[in-house]
């Protein structure tokens, strides 16, 4: 497989999955525009990376402003000429009361996080992989989405907020050569805890480089007819 030539837009890029599946799309080949908050982390990213200019973007982007969406999705165009792939990885977790103890701030909160930087993000990007045909639309979901834990009303709000999206997305993508797909997780292993300090709760928990490699074949040309998928990578509910 390679991504030789591709352009991948990846929201969140300098977070801990992130990181990690930038590289291994640089190691595959694609050009890759960066975005995130916090331009120190971009940089520090952009510095391991050593990517030749020519290969990288980086871009401080708030996506719950959808002209600072556009604004980017426009600078990637303008730089490399085409969008192939948008990978979504902007996440987070609010929870821990119940609906009738929780503020409404950290409902509006999640849907901020899940569902609209989503929004923002489809509607800037997915425009141009239309237009050329191909594209791949990725983001990280979980199993809370459609079975929620109790005391997680936000975050499993949000989420299946930004799912509705996808999934509506992938059906009106039906045709185009572009599919809309999500992963699921329970916790993203940042920190290797299920094999340094494995117990009863991290054993469902995925790894970055895990999820990295699902996603790079939901990239590949052997994936185009894989579309709405709602994939589990979690050991059990």
């Amino acid at each position: 497989m390679t991504l030789e030539n591709r352009v991948a837009v990846i929201t969140g890029a300098a977070g801990g999955l992130g990181s990690v599946v930038t590289r291994d799309l640089a190691a595959q080949g694609a050009r890759l525009a960066l975005l995130g908050r916090s331009a120190e982390r971009l940089e520090s990213l952009k510095r391991d990376l050593a990517l030749p200019e020519a290969r990288l973007l980086i871009r401080t982007a708030d996506l719950l402003n959808p002209s600072e969406a556009k604004s980017a999705a426009e600078a990637v165009t303008t730089k490399f000429g085409k969008i192939d792939i948008l990978l979504h990885l902007v996440g987070g977790w609010t929870g821990g009361k119940t609906l009738t103890e929780v503020p409404a701030e950290d409902v509006t909160v999640m849907l901020d996080q899940h569902l609209w930087t989503t929004f923002h993000s489809v509607r800037a990007f997915l425009p141009e992989m239309v237009k050329n045909g191909w594209g791949r639309v990725v983001v990280v979901s979980s199993p809370f989405a459609s079975r929620p834990a109790a005391r997680g009303g936000p975050y499993a709000i949000g989420k299946a907020a930004q799912e509705a999206l996808m999934l509506t997305l992938s059906q009106e993508l039906k045709g185009s050569g572009v599919t809309a797909n999500m992963l699921l997780v329970k916790s993203i292993d940042t920190k290797a805890e299920r094999q340094t300090h494995p117990s009863p709760e991290n054993a469902s928990w995925t790894t970055p480089e895990e999820l990295s490699a699902a996603i790079l074949y939901l990239l590949s040309e052997e994936a185009g007819t894989l579309n709405g998928a709602r994939i589990p990578m979690y050991s059990g509910y």
